[in-house]
C-alpha cells in the first residue's frame, strides 16, 4: 500500500514537473519572436538613422556612391534574412494528412516538447501537429524545422549572422567617428560593456551611447549563436541525420552521399536560393515518407 502511495506521488511529481517545462518552453516560444522582432527594428532604425548618415556623411550630395554601397549591402542581407525567415514560418514542416492528436506513452524519451512516432515522423506538443523529419524546434520562428523549411532556417542563419556581423562593425565604426572611443587595442571590448554599464549610472556617458554598447554584444551574440547554427545544420544534413536523431545517440546510415542529402534540402536551383528567399525545392508529405523509407531503412 505505501509502494503504491510513493509511486503515485512519483508520478505526480513527475506530471506536475513537465507541466511546469511544458509552461516555460510555451512562454519561450511566444517571448522569442518577440526579441527577434524588435531587434530587427532597432538595427534597421540605427543603420539608417545613426550609422549611415554619421559615417559616411558627403558635404552637399544625399544619394553619393559612398552612402549607397553600404546601404545597398545592408538591405541585401536583411532582405535575405527576413525573407528566409517568413519562409521558414510559411512552409511549415507539418504532414497535411494527419490531424489527430497521438496520444504520447509514459515511457517515451521525448515526452515533454515532442515524441517519436515512425518514419522520421514526430509529434510536436508545441505546434501541436505532426512534424515530417523533425530536427528541432525553433523558437524564434515558432514552429518545428524539419524537411520543408531546413534550407529556409540554414539561409535565415547564414543571413542573420551576416546582417549582426555587418552591424557590428558600423556599430564599432560610429562609436569611434561620435565618441572617440579607440578599438585599436584588443581588450578595449572585452572592458568596454562593464565601464560603460557604471559610467551610465555614474551619469559620465549618455543612454543613447550605453544602448548602443549593449547592441554591440546583441548583434555579436546572435551572429556567432547563428553562425554555430548554420554550421551544426549544414554538416546534420550532409550526413542525411537530425538534430532529433543526434540527441537521441542515432547514427543514421545514410545510402546518399553528402552531395545528394544536400541537394534534397536545397535543390536543384541552389544557387539562386543562396541570393534570392526563393522556393528552391518542394517535398510533400506522402513524397517524404516514401524517400525517407527508401533512403534509411
Amino acid at each position: 500500500m505505501t509502494g503504491a502511495t510513493d509511486e503515485n506521488s512519483s508520478s505526480d511529481i513527475t506530471g506536475s514537473g513537465m507541466l511546469v517545462r511544458m509552461l516555460k518552453l510555451r512562454m519561450l516560444n511566444a517571448i522569442a519572436p518577440a526579441y527577434f522582432y524588435i531587434a530587427t527594428v532597432v538595427t534597421i532604425i540605427l543603420h539608417f538613422f545613426l550609422f549611415i548618415p554619421t559615417i559616411f556623411q558627403t558635404s552637399g550630395v544625399s544619394l553619393s556612391p559612398i552612402v549607397l554601397l553600404p546601404t545597398t549591402i545592408f538591405l541585401f542581407l536583411m532582405v535575405n534574412a527576413l525573407g528566409n525567415y517568413s519562409m521558414t514560418v510559411w512552409f511549415p514542416a507539418e504532414s497535411a494528412n494527419e490531424n489527430i492528436i497521438p496520444v504520447c506513452s509514459p515511457d517515451c524519451p521525448d515526452r515533454v516538447d515532442a515524441h517519436y512516432l515512425l518514419n522520421g515522423r514526430h509529434f510536436c506538443k508545441l505546434c501541436r501537429k505532426v512534424i515530417m523529419k523533425r530536427d528541432h524546434h525553433c523558437f524564434f520562428t515558432g514552429n518545428c524545422i524539419g524537411n520543408r523549411n531546413m534550407r529556409y532556417f540554414i539561409m535565415f542563419s547564414i543571413y542573420t549572422s551576416c546582417t549582426c556581423l555587418y552591424s557590428l562593425v558600423l556599430g564599432v565604426a560610429y562609436l569611434t567617428v561620435e565618441y572617440s572611443i579607440s578599438f585599436e587595442n584588443p581588450l578595449t571590448f572585452l572592458t568596454l560593456l562593464p565601464l560603460s554599464t557604471g559610467y551610465f549610472f555614474l551619469g559620465t556617458i549618455s543612454g543613447l551611447q550605453f544602448f548602443l554598447v549593449l547592441m554591440l554584444y546583441v548583434w555579436l551574440g546572435i551572429g556567432l549563436v547563428s553562425a554555430g547554427f548554420c554550421c551544426q545544420q549544414v554538416l546534420l544534413v550532409a550526413r542525411g541525420q537530425t538534430w532529433c536523431q543526434l540527441q537521441k545517440g542515432k547514427l543514421v546510415e545514410s545510402r546518399g552521399t553528402w552531395r545528394s542529402n544536400l541537394s534534397d534540402v536545397f535543390g536543384s536551383r541552389w544557387v539562386l536560393g543562396l541570393f534570392l528567399p526563393v522556393q528552391t525545392v518542394e517535398i510533400s508529405p506522402g513524397n517524404w515518407q516514401r524517400y525517407h523509407e527508401h533512403k534509411h531503412d
